[in-house]
């Protein structure tokens, strides 16, 4: 390369002295005014040929710029540049190959992320079809192939076309929007979906995600869990009240026996105690196995609460005296009872004991609120879980089926304890269900 350059420059040293002496011959033959005209003659090629030579390595510098710029507009990144001779262009070259650098390794990070994410999403046994803005499918995993496509790609495919040959409760599932928990198949053995539907922008275009999970013997398993703590309960519950029982009929047999009937009296008011408590434990049971539909209707609030809080001998509060709700008022009414002998059973005195009509982000809400011994954090977290109780004569399901009916009201509950001691059980309703008379 070296040797190229060295003998270019001799080769126009060669015909830059050739020029000279010959320019001089003429200018010696000549008389004015043909010398200036041969003297303009020789000195505007020679500038043009000095201005070519120094602007060159410019001219080159700047077209190998450009060009690693326009690679970078098509996402190519692997072109650098040789360090300009020219100081001006330098430093420009450097900086230029740095920012080169820095891309190639971002989207080298970049490829091997989504590489990642490719294999987690082929790996997972949840079903994953992504869908553009017409519904076609333009991602789908190993799972969603198997289930759906038969083994066979689905890309490609509109999703509504690959729904219609599912079953119903599925089909939908598919085309509604959050989460859906399907199930279909023989009553005996029915298979169970969990499909989530989102929507979001890719790229400035609509996209739905679509994720189905089977749940079939996950949901066996929860349930024969759930069958399994039941029957623990009742057995418990059962062989409590049992127990004493066939105790005192031996006893009760004996003195009956021996003509001794003073004791019998208490024998049996024991005998029918514990004979009440089978029985009232037995209609929790059934009254949250059977729990029907709310019956929603408009609820005059302040009648409400007082028809509700004079028999509990409990107070009561609303901003508003005309306000209104909409909501079952017999399964509320059961609620709040339930709750407000929960916090008589927690050490509050009546007139600690208040139930407030309130506003809580922007939902309406009833509060019962006591001052008793409260509840521990843990205790919070498992309170609403069927079974669940701190009392040794309860049987865990009062503020579970409060939950349920909150629930079946498309509302909430929450438990969280208050300052300076005691605790706030909120029921929240959706906002539908305020109003003013």
């Amino acid at each position: 390369m070296k040797r190229a350059v060295i003998r270019g420059i001799v080769q126009w040293l060669g015909l830059l002295t050739f020029g000279a002496v010959g320019f001089g011959a003429l200018w010696y033959l000549l008389e004015p005014p043909w010398q200036w005209i041969l003297s303009l003659a020789w000195l505007v090629p020679v500038a043009v040929l000095a201005h070519w030579a120094e602007s060159s390595p410019y001219r080159r510098q700047v077209r190998a710029l450009s060009s690693m710029i326009a690679g970078w507009r098509d996402s190519d990144f692997a072109l650098s540049i040789r360090s300009s001779n020219v100081p001006e262009l330098q430093a420009l070259t450097e900086e230029l190959n740095s920012v080169g650098e820095l891309l190639r390794r971002e989207r080298h990070h970049l490829v091997q992320r989504e590489l990642l994410l490719q294999t987690v999403i082929q790996a997972s046994p949840m079903a994953v079809l992504l869908c553009d803005q017409s519904g076609r499918v333009v991602l789908s995993n190993v799972m969603a192939n198997q289930w759906f496509g038969h083994g066979g790609r689905l890309a490609g495919h509109a999703l509504e076309q690959i729904a219609d040959q599912l079953p119903e409760s599925l089909r939908e599932a598919l085309q509604q929007e959050g989460e859906t928990l399907c199930s279909f198949g023989p009553e005996a053995a029915p298979e169970s979906y969990h499909v989530s539907r989102t929507r979001f922008d890719l790229n400035g275009q609509i996209h739905h995600l679509v994720l189905v999970r089977e749940m079939t013997r996950e949901l066996s398993r929860r349930e024969a869990a759930v069958w399994k703590k039941v029957i623990r309960v009742m057995s418990h519950e059962i062989n409590n009240s049992l127990a004493p029982i066939s105790s005192l009929a031996h006893s009760g047999r004996q003195f009956a026996e021996q003509g001794d009937t003073q004791p019998l009296a208490r024998v049996f008011d024991t005998i029918e105690n514990r004979a009440r408590h089978l029985d009232d434990f037995i209609a929790g049971y059934a009254r949250f196995a059977k729990l029907s539909a709310p019956a929603i209707q408009r609820v005059e609030v302040e009648p409400f609460l007082a028809s509700l809080c004079a028999p509990l001998d409990c107070r009561y509060a609303l901003e508003n005296p005309a306000s209104h709700g909409s909501f079952d008022p017999a399964q509320i009414e059961q609620v709040l009872i339930n709750l407000v002998k929960n916090a008589l059973e927690a050490g509050s005195s009546a007139g600690e004991v208040s139930v407030h009509w309130v506003e809580e982000g922007g939902c309406p809400a009833l509060q019962v609120r006591d001052r008793g011994q409260g509840m521990t954090a843990e205790s919070m977290e498992k309170a609403l879980l069927p079974f669940y109780s701190t009392k040794r004569s309860g049987t865990g399901l009062g503020l579970a089926l409060a939950r349920e009916i909150l629930e079946a009201h498309d509302g909430s509950i929450a438990l969280t304890p208050r300052e300076g001691g005691g605790t706030q059980v909120s029921l929240r309703f959706p906002a539908v269900a305020a109003g003013q008379a």
